[in-house]
């Protein structure tokens, strides 16, 4: 009989510790200590004696089939799985409470099983008639998917080897599983551990792809340990704010593609609904002649994005001006902030800061800051942007604005759109293929477009015009603005 060995493991890093503090030293939580039995149900004697075996080894020479994937029927999804499922490979998928992952697994797996594959659903927080109703009000309750809800780890891989390996399998959720291999409660990181471990090897042993669903905390992170992130080959974060219609799929991690893809859905009655064209959809709902707001041409992975940036700033009564952003970066806020008081006269110390970025989209790269800036000093001037042009272009310290990479993709796609002219980095103008027939203004500055925006807002009624087109408006100099 094995001797009971009791530690103290964080619940969200994983960390073990010998007694209960209040602090875990290696993620910085509080009060995420819990008491378990890590020692096991094998003796540390009997694992002692047991003999290795022997395995072949193989030369980094000769020619290995590309993995085979498996289309799951949705274009999005397979987006940004790199082009479908590959066998014997894990997914974990994370996302708020009721932000669709379930609905989004039920729509794959049905479209999947309609195709003649075999696919079993097995979800351990609802019982069978409730994703029967779930597929019934999707629409989808003809589809062959075999169901089970049930929470042993064991008894699920030894049901599964019965029969044709199941080509998918979704496990829905990895936080209600337990294994007999360790003593904890279910969702504890001991049991999280041990279970998706089993789950692992089940998959590479017999190549079915295996769908893990995993909680988040309330910081948006997966919850339970982050050695499962690593165990598995790709972790998807489905994205969304309760109030938009629109869902991200974003993929964090993936050993089988590329990690930059994003697919874009649609919240419905009837479900998930793939958006083919995203920037069309973000856009649909643009509130022209607004000063404020200018549109940002993006690249999410290899597919192109236009999305509107809405700047408010306000003077403020605080002592400490608001500064708050939704859908970026806030430190790149404070940034380009910072460029815009230091280098082009542009006081906001008095003002409170709003930037939001539309349709609950999160932009992550830097080509934003030449939008979110041209946003900012137009709500600043009261200035209205040409509603017919599109902004991208990195700013650094220096003020000088950097040029990106993919400009071509990002002309073509505005002008699919209808745009007529671009505001890019100077340095990009000369990049083969072409303006896509758009009018390019070129700023090698963001001196240059402060004093061309400013103007367009002197034009509409202020006093003192900038003398000269480059030169810094006396107003932000002053810091009246």
């Amino acid at each position: 009989m094995a001797k009971s060995t009791l530690s103290f493991v964080c619940q969200n890093c994983g960390a073990a510790y010998n007694r209960w503090q209040g602090k875990c030293e290696s993620c910085g939580e509080w009060n995420t200590l819990a008491e378990e039995d890590t020692s096991g149900s094998v003796p540390v004697s009997i694992r002692s004696k047991r003999k290795g075996r022997t395995f072949a080894l193989e030369s980094l020479a000769g020619k290995s089939p590309d993995a085979p994937r498996l289309s799951s029927g949705m274009t999005e999804l397979d987006r940004v799985t790199g082009g479908g499922f590959v066998r014997g490979s894990v997914l974990l998928v994370g996302g708020d409470p009721g932000i669709g992952k379930s609905t989004l697994l039920t729509q794959a797996t049905s479209l999947l099983a309609r195709t003649g594959h075999r696919v079993v659903y097995i979800s351990g927080e609802e019982a069978v008639a409730q994703v029967r109703l779930r597929a019934e009000r999707l629409g989808l309750s003809d589809a062959p998917v075999q169901l089970a809800a049930e929470t042993s780890v064991e008894d699920i891989v030894s049901t599964l080897s019965e029969g044709a390996v199941p080509r998918l399998i979704v496990i829905d959720s990895i936080q209600t599983m337990w294994t007999d291999t360790v003593e904890s409660a279910p969702g504890t990181v001991t049991q999280v551990r041990a279970s998706a471990q089993a789950l692992i090897r089940f998959a590479k042993k017999t190549g079915a792809a295996i769908i893990l669903v995993g909680h988040v905390t309330k910081d948006g992170q997966i919850a339970g340990p982050r050695v499962v992130e690593h165990m598995v080959d790709a972790v998807m974060s489905f994205e969304g704010e309760g109030s938009q219609q629109f869902r991200i799929l974003r993929a964090v991690k993936n050993r089988f593609g590329p990690t930059d893809e994003i697919g874009v859905f649609e919240m419905t009655g009837l479900g998930l609904r793939e958006v083919t064209n995203p920037s069309e959809l973000f856009l649909s709902e643009r509130d022209l002649g607004t000063p404020g707001t200018a549109v940002f041409a993006g690249i999410e992975g290899t597919r192109p994005v236009l999305v509107e940036l809405q700047a408010l700033v306000a003077p403020t009564s605080l002592g400490t001006p608001r500064r708050a952003v939704v859908g970026w970066d806030p430190s790149r806020l404070s940034m380009v902030l910072a460029v815009l008081e230091a280098h082009c006269g542009v006081k906001l110390s008095g003002h409170d800061v709003y930037l939001n970025v539309a349709g609950g989209l999160r932009i992550n790269e830097p080509a934003a800051d030449l939008a979110a800036a041209a946003a900012l000093v137009s709500s600043l001037v009261n200035a209205q942007l040409p509603t017919d042009a599109v902004y991208f272009g990195e700013i650094s310290l220096s003020g000088v604005v950097r040029p990106v990479a993919q400009t071509p993709a990002r002309l073509k796609e505005a002008a699919k759109l209808g745009f007529q002219r671009a505001v890019l980095p100077e340095s990009a103008r000369g990049e083969p293929g072409g303006d896509a027939g758009l009018s390019l203004n070129a700023v090698n500055s963001l001196t240059t477009l402060v004093a061309e925006i400013a103007a367009r807002g002197s034009r509409r009624g202020e006093s003192n015009p900038p003398a000269e087109k480059n030169a810094t408006p006396a107003r932000f100099r002053r810091g009246d603005g």
